[in-house]
């Protein structure tokens, strides 16, 4: 890790950088650096920044604006230096419902021969997270010192740990009091809180998953596309190579939706066979990131050979066994604790399933205790939601749509009334939309 840089001196005061944005002004880099890193400092108070959170929010910013900001929040911390290793990638997914997409991808991009030395999240509210899923591997765990994430991200091609705290800390800090000040809703604060983490972590080409509909943040087309190049041009300004890919997340990713389910259907995938969706989505992502680190010829293809010749698979063997696993459950995923009260949602009526709302799903999962309403709360690895049918299938009443995995019937009753809600049955047979749903920064 390394350190950021003292701020360049700034002359003025705070209350004439509030005064100039809320006129309409643009910032300079100095500018920025002295508000958002004297704030990180506790040298600006809470309600100054407040004020300007407020004027950017009625302002907005530009994208020169937005990519400065983003680096002086990223530069309030540390700085991860991966100049050692070759082809560094990462990939961020804005937060979905089964989306365990980064166990499938990352080892694809390691045997594909980048390196991706990755700092991931914990699951929060009805969104899971990448370092829980892998918790549910005995033995695994989140926890690196820099001189060993580093060797084995050189070693092994792929090295995850969880989120630093000294990563991009003024992030932290805008988000608690955007959070409190309505001023989460804004596209240059989104983006800027997205990215800063990502340009500290160090790797030079980031692959983006942004998700659209019911059980994502950006719920129409129009916002993640807006979204995803606003991050874009941020990545470029810091002369990082970038994709975005638009995904659709009104139903959740693949069948699965809960810790060690998930673990379970990706490593399905990583054994050559899992749900169509989520593979076409991690063969879509690493055919991206192969295009954006400058190795573009056959690029689709070999990222589906990775998964049919197993050496994706061994990619992920060998990095649950350097981070402690026990990689046997790499090759018997069945043995994963998974919870053993069974429950299933009944459909009400024949028909066609429009849709069974992502948003209901995750929420359930939180219900059954698979999640966190606050950070540092303890989860239950083994309990979830199986989906049984997909949008556009025929159903019969009485069938069951969705499986739920509880522990005690602990939040059942709740659950399957959620899962009830959010069931949609209709006479004739929906036109469901395709995963992929736009590109940005192609060429």
């Amino acid at each position: 890790m390394s350190s950021a840089p003292p701020s360049p001196a700034f002359s003025g005061s705070v209350p004439e950088l509030i005064q100039k944005k809320r006129g309409g002004g643009t910032h300079s880099r100095a500018e920025l650096d002295a508000l958002i890193l004297g704030y990180t400092r506790g040298e600006v108070p809470d309600y100054q920044v407040a004020a300007w959170l407020m004027a950017v929010c009625w302002r907005g910013m530009t994208p020169q604006e937005t990519g400065d900001l983003t680096l002086s929040m990223a530069a309030s911390g540390d700085l991860l230096d991966l100049s050692s290793l070759p082809h560094t990638v990462d990939k961020h997914s804005t937060g979905g419902v089964g989306d365990k997409t980064s166990l499938v991808l990352t080892p694809m991009l390691s045997a594909l021969g980048l390196t991706v030395a990755k700092m991931s999240g914990r699951g929060l509210a009805h969104t899971g997270g990448t370092i829980d899923k892998l918790e549910s591997i005995p033995g695994w765990h989140a926890e690196l010192s820099d001189q060993a994430f580093l060797r084995q991200a050189r070693e092994v091609g792929l090295a995850l740990v969880g989120q630093s705290k000294n990563l991009a800390p003024a992030d932290g800090l805008l988000y608690a009091l955007r959070d409190v000040t309505a001023t989460v809703d804004c596209l240059p604060l989104i983006a800027s809180s997205i990215m800063s983490k990502k340009l500290a972590s160090g790797a030079q080409t980031i692959v983006l998953d942004v998700k659209v509909g019911a059980g994502a943040f950006m719920k129409t087309l129009d916002d993640g596309q807006a979204l995803a190049q606003a991050m874009v041009e941020i990545g470029r300004h810091a002369g990082r190579n970038m994709r975005a890919v638009l995904t659709d997340m009104d139903a959740p990713l693949g069948y699965m939706a809960g810790n060690s389910l998930e673990v379970q259907e990706a490593l399905a995938t990583l054994h050559g066979g899992g749900p169509d969706d989520l593979r076409e989505l991690c063969v879509a992502l690493a055919a991206e990131a192969l295009s954006a680190a400058g190795m573009p010829n056959n690029a689709e293809e070999r990222a589906r050979v990775s998964l049919q010749d197993g050496s994706a698979l061994g990619k992920f063997r060998a990095f649950v066994a350097a981070q402690g696993g026990d990689p046997e459950y790499v090759d018997a995923p069945q043995r994963l604790d998974v919870a053993p009260g069974r429950a299933e949602l009944l459909a009400p009526r024949a028909g066609f399933l429009e849709g069974l709302d992502a948003l209901s799903v995750g929420r359930s999962v939180l219900l059954l205790g698979g999640g966190r309403e606050r950070k540092g709360e303890a989860i239950d690895h083994g309990v979830g939601v199986e989906l049984l049918l997909k949008p556009g299938e025929r159903v019969a009443a009485g069938q069951a749509a969705a499986r739920l995995y509880h522990r005690g019937g602990r939040g059942l009753e709740r659950a399957l009334e959620l899962l009830g809600a959010g069931l949609r049955i209709g006479d004739t047979q929906p036109q469901v939309p395709p995963l992929i749903l736009g590109r940005v920064g192609e060429g």
